[in-house]
């Protein structure tokens, strides 16, 4: 089968599409990207995360490509736009049959709601099954949902920097993030499309409260500790939003990045789907879900992770029925650090395909 141009973003429809919490999305259609030639059983299936979208050789730039980690002269790597996103794939800033956006009429989604319109993607492409899933984050929770729906379809995979369901510390955050969009008066119960407006202020009030998850501590204090802005003095007689400390400043800066860049629809949606991750509903409960997995699974953690605290990847690890591995990054840069570590990152990713091979081939190690 010869796949469309790569690097080139392409649109594939998968029809109309049930949710499992019973609401239809009528037409819905799946935006990728893909490197590297279609050789037989050679698919690499990358996840992105909440923000992310199908163009993983930018955003993981320094591991695919030729020679990379993920290596295109070898292997066919392929990357989705999430269900309910706003880089191609049908979501709530899309065009609804009748002409007009879907925006309040689109419904909530779930983690495996995106998995099985994943699945119905590869179906139309006429892909059966991928060497490997691997992704952080929300790329994390689809790539262990991956393994437990359709695991006949998986290889191997690589799970890295999330949790096997979502905590309530975690959903507590990001429930805060979804308020503060909610709240804007521009939000327009999600009918905002055709006013002229858009909640920006919200989502740019969400991304700083994520940010804050997404960095390390240490980090954050080490760049910016009490510092003030330049020309700014936040220690006057009164306290004013003109007046800052430096991490106010690069907080607002990061806020502005995403209102100019994403969708505040797609932004509920998706930390939605987050709220509802658990793999363990419906099958018994997190542990005996963990260990129902046959597929070959590695899992990397950070260790200064705050959004998704290191003993959560060990829990899986624990727990997993095939175990492939257990890996750590170290970095004071916290949740981010599987995109930003890249020494790291491409060792443990080597690693995981060398014994996705292994394991594959049954060779021990």
């Amino acid at each position: 089968m010869t796949l469309p141009e790569a690097g080139k973003l392409h649109k594939v429809s998968i029809g109309d599409f049930d949710t499992e919490a019973g609401a239809l999305i009528s037409d819905v259609h799946i935006a990728f990207q893909r490197w590297g030639d279609l050789r037989g059983d050679n698919v690499l299936l990358v996840e992105h995360a909440l923000t992310g979208d199908s163009d993983a050789a930018q955003w993981w730039a320094e591991a695919i490509g030729p020679g990379k980690a993920l290596d295109t002269d070898r292997w066919c790597v392929i990357c989705t736009n999430a269900l309910g996103s706003c880089y191609g794939t049908t979501g709530p800033s899309s065009t609804h049959p009748d002409g007009r956006a879907w925006g309040s009429r689109f419904p909530a989604v779930s983690i495996r709601d995106q998995v099985h319109a994943e699945k119905a993607f590869l179906d139309a492409l006429g892909i059966g099954r991928v060497h490997a899933v691997l992704g952080g984050s929300m790329g994390g929770a689809r790539t262990l949902e991956w393994t437990l729906l359709y695991p006949e379809k998986v290889g191997a995979a690589c799970v890295i920097a999330v949790s096997a369901r979502a905590s309530a510390w975690q959903i507590g955050i990001q429930s805060a993030q979804i308020s503060a969009i909610t709240r804007d008066p521009a939000w327009n119960g999600g009918d905002y499309y055709n006013t002229g407006d858009a909640p920006s202020h919200g989502l740019a009030a969400a991304r700083r409260i994520a940010h804050l998850t997404y960095r390390g501590e240490l980090e954050i204090d080490e760049r910016f500790g009490t510092t003030p802005q330049a020309d700014e003095n936040p220690f006057g007689p009164f306290r004013s939003d003109n007046q800052r400390f430096a991490v106010q400043s690069y907080l607002e800066h990061q806020g502005t990045k995403l209102v100019n860049r994403f969708d505040a629809g797609a932004y509920v949606s998706l930390t939605e789907a987050l709220n509802r991750h658990d793999v363990g509903r419906g099958r018994g409960g997190l542990n005996k879900a963990l260990a129902s997995s046959q597929v070959p699974t590695m899992v990397v953690g950070v260790d200064t992770d705050i959004l998704y605290p290191y003993h959560q990847q060990e829990h899986i690890s624990r727990n997993l029925g095939h175990l492939l591995g257990m890996s750590k990054l170290s970095s004071p840069m916290g949740h981010d650090a599987f995109l930003t570590e890249a020494r790291q990152m491409d060792r443990i990713l080597r690693k995981f395909i060398k014994r996705s091979q292994d394991d594959v081939s049954g060779t021990q190690h």
